[in-house]
């Protein structure tokens, strides 16, 4: 399912009020699903109200590794009321690293992971560009790869890891059966060589390999995300999609 991650929106959905009204737009734009992020407070019965009430899918979320780890039953309710099986952390960010930094943190988050098992919901890894870095001649992102247990899948973001010199096809295929949702935002490149965001379709990846490579490694959800908008973002929403089901994504 193409859905809209809602982080994109984040400055329309400050209060209840704010979301419904902004998931209301997103549903009559021809979405069908939405990944929850950066919502303001809200009741997690009322989200789930306003969700039932748009006819909208809630595909996954993204959660801090804190809460994760440290209100467990909390989170699985929640994502129960809200008809939702997968959330991931937004990323891990070092101010420093080695290896074993990388290593370190895997472990841990395996250690969270344990603490859902049997509970219908799973556990992911976002990823940005800095996971690309090479320590001892292998990248980050390698590194979580193997150290992870299989029970962690990978939210892999196409803009990101592309800005950090990799192969988003190439990578979401090598997470076949592990990439249960993909967040797809495109890339355009300054005349001072300084990349930014744009629309999917508008940029410069190559959504011919990627959609297929979604397809081949069962991405469940195409997830549209776009950090920084130079439109309304509620239109840059509209173009990925429309963009996205002329490519022949569904």
């Amino acid at each position: 399912m193409i859905g809209a991650q809602l982080y994109t929106l984040r400055e329309y959905t400050k209060t209840p009020a704010d979301i419904a009204k902004t998931l209301a737009r997103v549903k009559k734009m021809g979405y069908n699903g939405v990944q929850c992020s950066a919502l303001g407070p809200i009741a997690p019965a009322e989200l789930a109200k306003i969700l039932k009430n748009e006819g909208l899918a809630c595909l996954a979320t993204h959660v801090k590794i804190d809460e994760l780890d440290n209100e467990p039953q909390r989170i699985i309710d929640e994502h129960k009321l809200w008809g939702c099986k997968y959330t991931a952390v937004g990323g891990f960010f070092p101010k420093e690293a080695t290896t074993q930094t990388w290593v370190d943190f895997a472990e841990r988050f395996n250690r969270i992971v344990q603490k859902y098992a049997g509970s219908g919901l799973l556990l992911g890894y976002h990823n940005h560009s800095h996971e690309f870095s090479h320590y001892d001649g292998k990248p980050a992102m390698q590194i979580l790869a193997e150290r992870f247990s299989n029970d962690v899948w990978f939210e892999v973001d196409t803009y990101w890891v592309s800005h950090g010199g990799g192969d988003p096809a190439a990578w979401i295929e090598k997470f076949t059966g592990r990439a249960h949702c993909v967040h797809l935002k495109d890339m355009l490149i300054n005349l001072d060589r300084t990349q930014y965001m744009a629309e999917v379709g508008e940029g410069n990846l190559n959504w011919q390999r990627i959609l297929p490579a979604c397809q081949s490694a069962g991405v469940e959800h195409l997830l549209v995300e776009q950090d920084t908008c130079y439109r309304d973002p509620f239109e840059s929403l509209q173009i990925s999609l429309d963009n996205l089901k002329a490519l022949g994504a569904s």
